[in-house]
């Protein structure tokens, strides 16, 4: 990661002995993400890509994302 120029936003194990350095706010912000595309696979047409044409394909995802954020 760190040659791609990303830093890691990886939880350290508890038992480690030295501990590297862990950004909580970059991991929350990065948990909020994964959690994003979690619930678009829960989407079956947006998980098999049902809409071939990419505006249609961006559509559905802008609907399935207003329609999780407004439901949770």
């Amino acid at each position: 990661l760190t040659r791609q120029g990303t830093r890691p936003v990886i939880s350290p194990m508890p038992n480690r002995r030295a501990i590297p350095p862990f950004d909580p706010v970059a991991y929350r912000k990065r948990n909020l993400i994964e959690r994003a595309f979690c619930r678009l696979k829960d989407w079956r047409a947006i998980a098999t890509r049902y809409n071939k044409t990419a505006r249609n394909f961006l559509a559905g995802i802008c609907l399935v994302l207003a329609v999780t954020s407004w439901i949770s």
